[in-house]
């Protein structure tokens, strides 16, 4: 269903439109997060498709590799502090192959990690018209099956295979020629294109191209204006993109086995800790999980240059990495649009309105109750209901259930208009304090 925000009464599409805007000083249920969206080149794995992967699930047969391997890098640094991470491959490469006489084995995916596979014939001891197939990872079995023929056999995870005719023992037939291939900015587009029918709360790009992060912040751009779908984007080194949408990450980290990432590399755990941080939670000096030093430490003046420039920093502090401040690249303050849209805990809150509000007309409001007085009074009470859970919570403060919101129909008979004021609960990042010593 539609939403967004809007200037007049002349939206096509049946949904919930609101508009926040600043005023003084700051200007249902709870809905959850954790879903973060990556797209990277890989070994192994589907191509073109978004994988679910949850934290903690067993990743082989998907990915190729187990969570230690240094392959895994990024999605074991996006899923930290994310529950979700929808993973897109943009590489296809070239599947690894083998052939034993009529047999051909061929790896079930494209990429290098397919050389790694193997497979071992070798004739079943208890009965000498069979023989045991086993296919094996590096040195690892990951399958093993017992057949006559070759048609017999049934492709697994990892191979598949094909002809006809008798098995011939073997000892080790390597499958070779697996290729990654390139990722293209084409196959950038198709992720974005997919990952729009899907709920989730952050994406990240992994990249250094000025061109991909241009359309990444225009895609976001539009999800947040346009489809009423309040998500963030974390990118490298690009504070030109001055909204609220996206966060730009200044710095890396060293870990502590002495891995050190870049600020290209650090995006996956800033887009995954943003995705799992709560609606009322900020990162301003969270630590980076399991790290020990800052990879290009800023000087004072660089921070605060940083920080006034809309940039994610990463600061040394006790043998840890943390978050100098919890912002995003939003610069350009209006009358109507504060400097608190630059604050993420902020624009959680602000966002997480929007999407339950939203959430909660689909689910229980669109089609299903009439829009006249009784209607639109049992609608208000459900946004009352939600609105209060924030302030409990402590995501909101001063809420006045008489005065700051109403709902009111809109121009069009099937319409209405909600407005909402809140004020959002910031965390106390500056304290000032005077200490007399007598």
């Amino acid at each position: 269903m539609a939403g967004g925000t809007w200037t007049t009464q002349n939206k096509v599409r049946p949904g919930v439109y609101i508009n926040f805007a600043s005023e003084g000083s700051l200007p249902g249920t709870v809905g959850e997060r954790g879903t973060v969206a990556l797209a990277l080149p890989l070994s192994w794995g589907q191509a073109g498709k978004i994988m679910t992967i949850q934290a903690g699930e067993d990743v082989q047969s998907k990915l190729g590799y187990d969570w230690t391997s240094p392959q895994l890098l990024l999605i074991r640094e996006a899923l930290k502090r994310a529950q979700t991470l929808l993973l897109y491959r943009l590489n296809a490469g070239t599947q690894a192959k083998a052939t034993l006489d009529n047999l051909t084995a061929t790896a079930k995916f494209g990429g290098k990690r397919g050389n790694d596979l193997s497979i071992a014939i070798a004739a079943n001891i208890n009965d000498a018209e069979q023989f045991d197939v086993t296919t094996l990872l590096g040195s690892k079995e990951v399958d093993k099956q017992t057949a006559a023929t070759i048609g017999e056999l049934v492709s697994n995870d990892y191979v598949v295979f094909a002809g006809t005719g008798e098995l011939t023992a073997t000892a080790a037939l390597p499958l070779t020629g697996g290729e990654d291939g390139t990722a293209t900015n084409e196959a950038h587009a198709d992720f974005l294109a997919a990952l729009e029918v899907l709920d989730f709360n952050t994406v990240g790009l992994i990249s250094e191209d000025n061109t991909l992060k241009s359309v990444y912040t225009s895609y976001i751009r539009r999800l947040r204006e346009t489809e009423g779908k309040k998500v963030q984007l974390v990118v490298s080194n690009y504070p030109a993109a001055d909204h609220e949408g996206v966060i730009s990450v200044r710095n890396g980290v060293v870990l502590s086995g002495g891995t050190e990432l870049s600020a290209q590399e650090a995006v996956a755990w800033t887009a995954g800790a943003t995705a799992g941080a709560n609606i009322n939670e900020s990162l301003t000096f969270r630590a980076y999980d399991d790290a020990v030093d800052v990879n290009g430490r800023l000087t004072h003046t660089e921070t605060e240059a940083a920080l006034r420039n809309g940039e994610f920093v990463f600061t040394a502090s006790s043998n840890r990495a943390v978050v100098e401040q919890d912002v995003n690249t939003f610069r350009s303050v209006t009358p109507e649009k504060a400097r608190h849209f630059a604050k993420n805990r902020v624009v959680r809150v602000l966002d997480g309105i929007s999407n339950d509000l939203k959430r909660i007309f689909e689910a229980y409001f669109i089609g299903k109750v009439n829009n006249n007085e009784d209607g639109r009074s049992l609608f208000r009470s459900q946004c009352v209901t939600y609105l209060k859970q924030l302030q409990d919570i402590g995501a909101i403060q001063n809420f006045d259930s008489n005065a700051d919101i109403t709902v009111a129909a809109g121009n069009e008979s099937d319409s209405i208009v909600i407005d909402v004021a809140v004020q959002p609960v910031d965390s106390v990042e500056k304290v000032y304090m005077k200490v007399k010593v007598a």
